[in-house]
């Protein structure tokens, strides 16, 4: 029998998935004007400050013991090493082809939850999850014109894919303790004296100067991709089962590389379309396969 609880997970975790979906064109918009190390540092700030109030307006507990270790995870992947590995990588690449390697984190996801949360999903799950990637990544670098060779962005991103993937199963897990928004803002907070001297750091090397659309995309970057985006991603993979939450990111490539069709002017063509919703179906067939474990046969008396 399926659980009501988890359908809401993944309506949380869709919330989320569209949130993060501007995230890879608006850092490409925002690095045309200000430095990567200002990007990756001053938006943890940002939402860090935001966090910051959060918290003591509402008089949340202090955590615990190891807890505090485990917000050391969350905060090196998702609030040190996704921001600053993709601000520098997109300084150099188009949003499109930042869109090919961060396709990847759905499977990357699945597979930190299965090693850290100890789920096991079926044979088939991993399949249907594996051809989804795939077909993201084929997706993808036909509107990058291909992988190629792996360049040093290619590099920084899969860094990224790692440092996310990991934060996101450790930070869901803690999640179902602190609460979802709690624990992204505690590890918001604990970062924050290295990402102010980062930022810090940067506007010494390079003061900032940019547009006002820029100066916008940075915003988005800080207070929805960086802090309200979690309260609803971290909810989701909290409610789980976090292996097939995570697989809702398999709509993020194609999300992002529609948002930078619209915004950035990259080609948007029937071949974007078919993609599109190939990726789209085999995340649905994952999600239902999870949801629909087989039924072991009745034992005989």
């Amino acid at each position: 029998m399926i659980s009501p609880r988890q359908p809401t997970g993944l309506w949380w975790g869709l919330i989320g998935v569209a949130a993060f979906s501007f995230t890879v064109p608006f850092t490409r918009v925002a690095v045309a004007g200000l430095s990567p190390l200002f990007i990756g540092s001053g938006r943890a700030v940002v939402a860090a400050v935001l966090a910051a109030f959060a918290l003591a307006l509402t008089r949340q507990r202090l955590p615990r013991g190891m807890q505090w270790a485990r917000l050391a995870v969350v905060a090196a992947g998702v609030v040190v090493g996704f921001p600053l590995l993709t601000s520098f990588a997109l300084a150099t690449t188009p949003a499109s082809h930042g869109a090919v390697v961060i396709a990847l984190l759905p499977a990357a996801t699945a597979t930190a939850a299965v090693l850290r949360g100890r789920e096991r999903p079926p044979l088939a799950f991993w399949l249907i999850a594996g051809v989804g990637a795939l077909a993201a990544i084929v997706f993808a670098s036909m509107q990058s014109g291909g992988l190629g060779q792996l360049h040093w962005a290619d590099v920084l991103l899969l860094g990224a894919v790692v440092a996310a993937a990991i934060g996101y199963a450790e930070g869901g897990l803690l999640a179902r303790e602190l609460g979802a928004w709690q624990t992204v803002s505690w590890a918001l907070v604990l970062a924050s004296p290295l990402m102010v001297f980062l930022g810090a750091l940067s506007v010494a090397q390079q003061p900032p100067s940019a547009t006002p659309v820029q100066w916008l995309a940075f915003a988005y970057l800080g207070v929805v991709s960086m802090f309200l985006g979690f309260f609803a991603w971290y909810r989701g993979l909290a409610i789980g089962p976090m292996a097939q939450v995570s697989q809702v990111q398999l709509i993020q490539p194609v999300l992002s590389i529609c948002w930078a069709g619209l915004l950035l002017g990259e080609s948007l063509t029937w071949t974007t379309i078919i993609g599109g919703l190939a990726v789209i179906l085999c995340a649905g067939i994952a999600i239902r396969e999870r949801l629909n474990p087989p039924r072991r046969p009745a034992q005989n008396p």
